[in-house]
């Protein structure tokens, strides 16, 4: 009986938690252990968000290496810039002007002009994709693209010297702080169409070469010159020294327009800023200034429109 006894204990001492060797136990607490955090959407490879996610890194690959960009509005660190709009596009395709990449609407109802320029950008090595509205929409950034947006070096101003290099008389027009771009675009469009030498806006505190101005002006940027001056009086004071009157437009002018004895010669045509007119220092540069007649129920006109009356005034009174 004793050494039954202790036979049976001994079993007991073998098989305790104490001197037992690990066994399935173990194996089950494991199994029960935690996986850590599910891993996102587009890191599972058989999840349809993977799939997006290479298909948009194997499209991005293909892309010019030219042709990132940051934020729309970030317009000094933009490593392209964007032409938008059939017209625009179309022009500046016509023009010849370096671009890196078409991008057309996928559901675009093509017109003649559509179907030109895709022809063109083939034709020149631009690179074409189709993307949704909604790329073309973040593209362009609240301007109407109309389908179509052309991705092309960022503007190249002119020096304020070289709008002296047209020939002979020399109409340029001035942009003293217009801040709408459009207003700018307008202009361009004008002044190409009146044969303007070219146009010069302020460095600072003025708009720029942007999308809404390309826009505005149909393509007229491509055919034009755009200078910047680093001080607006210090240029004036050199192009009349070049032998170019500055005429200055205001309401308060000492003669109307039509009257001015400036315009049938070499010529600054000088536009002030909107609400605000001509600036103090500008206006003192200024050999004569003009205004133009308008109805007594009208504060003023659109600058744009201003420098379009005086662009059309100075061409009518070289064929006088």
């Amino acid at each position: 009986m004793a050494g039954n006894s202790k036979r049976r204990g001994a079993t007991r001492t073998a098989g305790s938690k104490k001197g037992a060797k690990v066994g399935t136990g173990g194996h089950g607490r494991k199994a029960l252990e935690g996986k850590g955090p599910t891993p996102k959407a587009e890191e599972r490879p058989n999840h349809k968000a993977y799939k997006a996610k290479a298909r948009a890194e194997k499209e991005a690959a293909k892309r010019p290496p030219t042709a990132g960009r940051t934020t729309p509005r970030d317009r000094t660190s933009r490593a392209v810039d964007l032409v938008v709009g059939r017209n625009s596009v179309l022009e500046a395709l016509r023009e010849g002007m370096s671009a890196t990449l078409l991008s057309v609407f996928n559901r675009i109802d093509a017109d003649d002009r559509v179907t030109e320029i895709v022809s063109l950008a083939v034709e020149q090595g631009v690179a074409v994709r189709e993307v949704t509205k909604a790329t073309l929409d973040a593209l362009a950034d609240g301007s109407p693209h109309q389908g179509v947006a052309l991705e092309v070096p960022p503007y190249e101003y002119a020096h304020p010297s070289d709008l002296l290099e047209a020939p002979s008389p020399v109409r340029i027009i001035a942009l003293d702080g217009i801040q709408d771009p459009r207003n700018l675009g307008a202009i361009v469009r004008s002044a190409a169409a009146f044969g303007a030498s070219g146009v010069l806006i302020p460095e600072r505190r003025a708009a720029g070469m942007t999308v809404a101005a390309w826009k505005v002006s149909a393509g007229a940027a491509s055919r034009i010159p755009v200078a910047r001056a680093t001080n607006m009086v210090r240029t004036l004071e050199e192009y009349k020294k070049a032998g170019l009157f500055v005429l200055g437009l205001a309401g308060d002018g000492d003669v109307s327009l039509h009257e001015s004895s400036l315009l049938d010669g070499p010529l600054v045509i000088l536009v002030g800023a909107e609400g605000e007119g001509l600036s103090r220092l500008v206006r003192e540069t200024c050999d004569q200034v003009a205004s133009i007649p308008i109805a007594a129920t009208t504060e003023s006109l659109n600058a744009s429109v201003a420098a379009s009356i005086a662009l059309y005034e100075a061409s009518k009174a070289l064929t006088a």
